[in-house]
């Protein structure tokens, strides 16, 4: 039986109620907090770093998951960690060498994970599966919350759900970009068992509503 975890994305969240946001989703059923990083550099738009991460730390007992759309990506690593970051993701394009980036992160015990953009190919991971906490898909193009889920995303789920069996290892593999109640199920099934939703969920006045419809949605996969 999959487990499947549900994790809102801060980025569409009421910044200025980031505390009381992030405790208010995870009371509703929310199993990670996933955190944005952009640089205005890798991808075209700025928002939250390291400080950020640690202020919501105290708020929250869940999971963080770090996702770093910053390019080069190694020296901001050791910073997210030390605020408190559980998983920190990372682009493959956006460093030089990904087995010393993801050992990096790994050192600082956290765990590691690439993400693949809409027309990144999957090979990057053939040699560091090993290495791999997490495999992030993109359904969306980096750099902008409340896009349209890219339905090719599909195909990329199921080469990922199939190299992560292949590998015998248990890591998790994450859609981010235009999920909601209405495509989650598909998403599943195609193989993914982590869900990153921002404007789904935070644009709505009822956090738990949402999370369950979600659920309700991921119950019926496979049935």
């Amino acid at each position: 039986m999959t487990t499947y975890r549900i994790a809102p994305s801060i980025l569409s969240a009421d910044f200025a109620r980031l505390g009381e946001e992030v405790r208010n989703v995870v009371a509703a059923g929310a199993d990670i907090i996933h955190f944005d990083v952009m640089d205005n550099h890798y991808v075209p738009n700025l928002t939250i770093g390291p400080l950020v991460c640690q202020a919501i730390r105290p708020h929250v007992d869940v999971p963080i998951d770090v996702h770093l759309m910053v390019k080069p990506v190694d020296r901001i690593i050791p910073d997210f960690a030390k605020a408190g970051a559980n998983i920190i993701t990372f682009h493959p394009e956006a460093s030089e060498h990904i087995d010393r980036t993801l050992q990096l992160i790994r050192d600082h015990g956290c765990k590691a994970g690439l993400v693949f953009n809409p027309a990144t190919p999957m090979h990057y991971l053939e040699h560091v599966m090993d290495k791999i906490d997490m495999i992030l898909i993109m359904s969306v193009n980096p750099g902008f919350g409340g896009q349209s889920f890219i339905p090719e995303a599909l195909k990329k789920i199921a080469i990922a759900r199939r190299m992560i069996d292949e590998s015998g290892r248990d890591i998790m593999l994450e859609v981010d970009g235009g999920i909601k109640a209405d495509n989650i199920a598909a998403a599943a099934a195609a193989g993914a068992d982590t869900f990153v939703a921002g404007s789904a969920i935070f644009g709505k006045p009822d956090y738990k509503a949402v999370i369950d419809a979600m659920r309700a949605e991921l119950a019926k996969v496979g049935q």
